[in-house]
């Protein structure tokens, strides 16, 4: 059974007797089913029976309802109702819009509306470059998605993917104080996304584009970076490439090896895939094998999408050909960015002596960490309920943050390259160790860092 978590987290509102024990017979009767208690309080109180609300984290809807059959199996006991938190969490959704400026008076009103608003409308229209100054432009980014490969659940729609974009900008907001908005569009025609996201590109400062599946998010990431002015960034690309790059540097620390004398075996060729196999080979990797459904892209096999054929042109120096399993075999780094559950503890075992294992899908690892780390030095996962969680957020949020200061258009590998770099240093000599690679997502220093990085190297490509 997977752990508890507080993505499945519950509340059961209890009524049951007024005697002395009856709390700490709720909670362990919840226990005893496999809850994770994390919380108890007495809400109503009268002479014969108390009303209790237990809280607790579970692995789904069927440990639910265990729970709720173990804690309504005692005497006198009975679950008025059981509430999802995270569901809770959604009502009416994660966001909300905010006047930045007081409106108290015909005074102010006269200012940030008619008739005095129209001033500044006029200066714009003489130069349209000021609207990143006098408007939300200079601090607000589009968060772009059409629905067809959210997290692990795929093509969903635009209406499901909605929360997951809600969250993504209030994560912009809580860690680099960066406005974003959702913007979930109904078409997976890459014309009209494109048509779309430069139509509405005078309002932002900036794009993120989101969980569109591969690889028509390759060509639309490419053209609106080659028609807008404001910078372009595919965070499934690009953030997850940055915070690998960034776990990868100190993992190596902790086994004592170097980028370049390593064999890694990537596994997933899509938007992820990719991007983490151009960064790695920008930082000296030169021994990488990446694999898809089939095995191993390799140069003598014919491919008609241009980015297998860019990977076949560009890694594999070795022409090793099989299955994900047969080219472990011997491997230093595992990285992987494709479906649960595809390798076991054997095919880890099998990796070399003091081996690195990334298992990043989520929610569900291709290997179960806990099974990995019998056999590897190190073992990373996108999870939080485990140690060395690589997520995004420690990249994206101080990413478009430096962008935003910066004042520019365009992305380029030495600013991946330097966010990665300024992720990895916020853990210490002295704190690294197998179990702590890669700074927490709560670190308040991190968005910071990442920015003034991104800062950096635009000031130095001026120069």
């Amino acid at each position: 059974m997977a752990n508890p978590g507080p993505g499945n987290s519950i509340t059961l509102r209890i009524d049951a007797p007024s005697n002395f024990h009856v709390t700490s017979e709720l909670a362990a009767a919840a226990a005893a089913a496999g809850a994770a208690v994390t919380a108890l309080d007495v809400v109503e109180s009268h002479p014969a029976t108390i009303v209790v609300d237990l809280t607790c984290n579970t692995t789904g809807e069927e440990h639910a309802e265990q729970i709720r059959a173990a804690v309504e199996g005692l005497q006198g006991v009975t679950v008025r109702a059981v509430s999802d938190r995270t569901f809770l969490m959604h009502l009416g959704g994660k966001l909300e819009v905010v006047p930045s400026v007081p409106l108290r008076n015909r005074d102010d009103l006269s200012r940030a509306y008619t008739p005095g608003v129209a001033r500044v409308c006029m200066a714009i229209a003489e130069d349209k470059s000021k609207a990143r100054n006098l408007t939300v432009k200079r601090n607000t980014i589009a968060v772009v998605t059409d629905g067809t490969a959210v997290l692990g659940l795929g093509d969903i729609g635009p209406e499901a993917a909605l929360p997951v974009m809600e969250g993504k900008a209030a994560l912009f907001k809580q860690f680099a104080n960066v406005d974003a908005w959702p913007v979930c569009l109904d078409t997976k025609d890459t014309e009209e996304i494109i048509k779309i996201v430069k139509a509405i590109a005078p309002v932002y400062g900036g794009v993120n584009l989101e969980d569109i599946a591969a690889p028509r998010c390759f060509e639309i990431e490419a053209r609106l970076r080659d028609e807008l002015d404001i910078p372009v960034f595919h965070d499934d690309q690009h953030g997850t490439a940055i915070v690998t790059l960034a776990a990868l540097q100190n993992a190596l620390k902790v086994v004592g090896k170097a980028i370049g004398d390593v064999r890694i075996v990537v596994s997933g060729v899509g938007a992820a895939g990719n991007a983490i196999v151009q960064l790695l080979l920008a930082e000296g990797a030169v021994d990488i094998v990446a694999c898809g459904r089939n095995g191993a892209i390799t140069r003598d096999e014919e491919y008609t999408d241009a980015h297998r054929r860019e990977l076949a042109a560009t890694t594999n120096p070795r022409g090793v050909s099989g299955t994900l399993k047969e080219v472990l075999v011997g491997a230093d780094v595992f990285i992987g960015v494709s479906a649960p559950n595809i390798l076991d503890e054997n095919d880890i075992a099998g990796m070399a002596e003091d081996a690195i294992v990334f298992a990043m899908a989520n929610p569900t690892p291709e290997v179960d960490p806990i099974v990995a780390s019998r056999h590897a030095a190190v073992v990373a996962t996108g999870r939080s309920d485990f140690p060395n969680q690589i997520n995004n957020v420690l990249a994206f949020p101080g990413f478009f943050r430096g962008l935003l200061d910066a004042g520019v258009s365009d992305i380029t590998p030495p600013m991946l390259v330097a966010a990665a770099q300024a992720i990895a240093d916020r853990v210490g000599d002295d704190e690294l160790n197998a179990s702590f690679i890669i700074p927490s997502v709560f670190d308040p220093l991190v968005a910071g860092a990442v920015a003034d990085a991104i800062v950096r190297v635009v000031e130095s490509s001026k120069e």
